[in-house]
């Protein structure tokens, strides 16, 4: 019987030899002598074959895996074929077989730590039995994602990189370390422009090589030679060789209302000063959200591929529509109760701060430590859905239920309907409830947005903003003001998006994360926690102010009872809340370990919780040994925004906080009890410098604990640059070596922040 067999040929293309008996495939000599021949013949023929390497990414919050996404989609045009791959996804790939390049996209999310589906990946390649010749045929290429506003910068793609490294991987193209805290295009974007002409002298070498290697019937493994002759340099904002346009491949498609070549292409609008015929200075009108100045408005401009649709989105009638919160989250979701709603800040010259206390009675599950944190998921503002409704033309349709399927012709790679939007939802619902539409549009949203737009002249300012000569006023007038898509669409009147467009490329509203402001071992039905109402200013394209989307809508829920709090009969209304255990963020293990707290503002509630644990155990346990507690605390005005004032000195009256250092920043000193003389620290580091030896001793010569809390952007890089040069100063140590101690501290978690933006 004979019959046809299917016969690998190299590692991209498959090749069939017919008539070949399946009797001899028994025995691997003769097979092989029968069908070399074959082989050979067949992969001299110029058959159309692309290709192949692997993305896999790791995503918190879309960020990561929609950047992989647009690297997979890209591929085909530059004629390869990417499988792209989300790194919790172990059936899908193998990097212990994986013979073609591979190439990581990863954020970084928490204290430093991986995105939850790349956590497993990264406990895997830790695992010390591996050997260090694990990956000694991979070929990596990496681009992380962070924000220099936090400690750990790229914390998780530097993990798996020093990893793979670390297991005999050899990189092929310079890693990127992209920072949100300017803005991530400024590397990712050379970073892509590069990557392909890498890939492809990378797969050209293999497939050289690998077809000498056929015909020799040598190893499998790959040898240096593999590797292509590149130079590996840190990719940096500073970077100019990769930016440099390359006509061979283009990684960005120029649009079709140029101007001419001869145009500036520097990637600014600002506001310049321009001679008249008669030499009379003149001064232009300044550039805005809406328009351009020269050289921008003048410029030819790249910019990004349009995403492919993948979506489609029908309206229909229905009786009924799931309504239900409690569906948006895979972890346990609870409507509790507010019981209690104070306002702790005085005064219009300070943030309002606001403590809520949550009854917790009617579920047991909802067990918390000292130093967790909780989702509460909040909606978006009803006034902005019923705005953005009328926008796009469906509030009469706004009830209806929302179908969503696959185009069937798209051409996205990895297409789905996004799994964080329900089934059977109206269209208020998903607006409400599942689609972030205060997200600051990326360029690729204002990339679709130009295809749905008829006046001219907002066409070529949407091509301005989202091309990389407009990168300056994008991060202007869009990113830096925090603009919302639905701030967007009102500058842009003549842009109707297609709803498809905004449920494609907006992304999932996220819960805000809270710390516990209470311990579960003194309030066992209770859970607390603090906020500021955050305020965000007028700016061009927001005409007035607004809240906070989290903070604002928790402001109005209780504002009623703040406002009137002898009426017992307004009854506070319910939220939905879900536990996010933190097992790192907590008081030390050993209760007779000292420990430093420092946490200005509403940076104080988790230590709140600390204290409140701490005195419950001393009073079970009189006798037992408890270290010593220190709280470096901080505020404007002291009659102001105190907050926690009372129990805090409480604490200290009771023995369970040892020291506690508060100063003022706003205060003048004349209002100061201490005389003028004295040194008036202002902010918590100076009070750290003050007390140099004693924190310095517990941390290095204890094994004491250090815990931050709060603003990430100042404080809590200030205090990491105090401690610092203060082990500088203690130990008389270089900078260098003074870094790597507070390091050490880090990786023995000993040093923990829990901070944010």
């Amino acid at each position: 019987m004979n019959t046809a067999v299917n016969v690998k040929v190299g590692r991209n293309f498959r090749c069939a030899v017919d008539m070949i008996p399946v009797r001899l495939c028994r025995f691997y000599p003769a097979w092989k002598v029968l069908l070399w021949p074959s082989v050979c013949y067949l992969s001299n023929m110029p058959l159309e074959v692309k290709p192949r390497f692997v993305v896999l990414y790791g995503s918190q919050k879309g960020q990561a895996q929609s950047i992989a996404e647009g690297i997979a989609e890209e591929a085909e045009e530059h004629g390869l074929i990417a499988d792209l791959c989300c790194l919790n996804q172990n059936d899908k790939y193998n990097l212990e077989k994986e013979r073609a390049p591979v190439v990581f996209v990863v954020s970084t999310t928490g204290d430093g730590e991986p995105p939850d589906n790349a956590l497993q990946f990264v406990k895997r390649i830790k695992k010390r039995t591996l050997s260090p010749d694990h990956y000694k045929h991979l070929l990596y290429a990496l681009l992380a994602l962070g924000d220099t506003n936090y400690a750990n910068f790229c914390n998780c793609g530097k993990t798996i990189e020093r990893r793979l490294r670390e297991l005999g991987a050899k990189q092929f193209y310079p890693t990127g370390y992209a920072d949100d805290g300017v803005g991530l295009e400024l590397v990712i974007d050379p970073w892509l422009k590069g990557l392909w002409n890498s890939i492809k002298d990378t797969l050209s070498k293999m497939a050289s090589d690998r077809t000498v290697q056929l015909k020799e019937d040598s190893a499998k493994e790959i040898p240096e030679s593999f590797l292509p002759d590149v130079q590996l340099n840190l990719l940096s904002i500073a970077d100019k060789q990769i930016c440099e346009p390359d006509s061979k491949y283009p990684s960005s498609l120029a649009i079709s209302d140029v101007r001419p070549a001869s145009a500036s292409t520097v990637s600014s609008s600002a506001p310049k000063t321009q001679a008249c015929s008669e030499g009379v200075p003149q001064v232009s009108l300044a550039a805005s959200l809406t328009s351009s100045l020269p050289p921008l408005s003048e410029s030819s401009l790249n910019v990004p591929a349009l995403p492919p649709p993948y979506l489609d989105v029908t309206l229909q009638e229905a009786d009924a529509v799931e309504q239900a919160v409690e569906r948006l989250s895979k972890e346990t979701c609870n409507e509790v109760p507010i019981s209690k709603a104070v306002q702790l800040s005085k005064g219009d010259s300070v943030k309002t701060a606001l403590l809520l206390e949550l009854d917790i009675s009617a579920f047991p599950s909802m067990t918390y430590h000292p130093g967790d944190s909780f989702d509460v998921f909040c909606p978006n503002v009803a006034e902005e859905v019923d705005h953005l409704l009328h926008r796009l033309g469906f509030q009469d349709q706004k009830n209806h239920r929302v179908q969503i399927s696959l185009k069937h012709n798209t051409k996205k790679r990895g297409a789905q309907v996004p799994p964080h939007i329900p089934e059977n939802v109206s269209l208020l619902f998903l607006l409400t409830w599942c689609l972030e539409i205060r997200s600051v549009p990326k360029k690729a949203f204002l990339r679709a947005l130009v295809e749905h737009t008829s006046d001219s002249a907002q066409r070529r300012r949407l091509q301005e903003l989202c091309s990389k000569q407009g990168a300056a006023d994008y991060n202007l007038y869009v990113r830096d003001p925090n603009l919302s898509v639905s701030e967007l669409l009102t500058a842009f009147p003549s842009c109707s998006p297609p709803l498809s467009l905004l449920i494609e490329l907006l992304p999932k509203l996220q819960p805000r994360p809270y710390s516990a402001a209470s311990s579960h071992l003194r309030h066992p039905e209770k859970l607390c926690f603090v906020f500021n109402v955050v305020e965000f200013p007028a700016c061009s394209g927001r005409p007035t102010g607004r809240r906070g989307l989290c903070t604002g809508w928790l402001f109005d829920l209780v504002n009623p009872g703040l406002v009137f709090p002898e009426k017992a009969e307004l009854a506070l209304p319910k939220i939905h809340v879900s536990l996010r255990p933190n097992c790192s963020f907590r008081p030390p293990s050993d209760p007779s370990l000292p420990f430093i707290m420092i946490g200005p503002g509403t940076g104080v509630a988790p230590f709140i919780g600390f204290l409140q644990q701490r005195e419950e155990e001393k009073k079970e346990n009189p006798e037992a040994k408890f270290g010593e507690t220190w709280l470096f605390f901080g505020c404007r005005y002291r009659n102001k925004d105190y907050l926690f004032r009372e129990e805090l000195e409480n604490f200290v009256s009771s023995g369970t906080l040892n020291h506690l250092k508060v100063c003022f920043s706003r205060e003048d000193r004349k209002d100061e009890e201490e005389p003028p003389s004295a040194a008036q620290p202002r902010y918590v580091q100076h009070n750290l410098l003050l007390c140099c030896r004693q924190v310095t001793d517990i941390l290095l010569r204890q094994d004491g604990y250090i815990y931050v809390c709060g603003d990430a952007k100042n404080m809590a890089k200030d205090v990491n640059e105090t401690l610092v040069e203060m082990i500088k100063t203690e130990l008389q140590v270089d900078q260098l070596e003074a870094m790597k101690t507070l390091a050490g501290l880090r990786e023995q978690k000993r040093y923990l922040q829990d901070i944010w933006a």
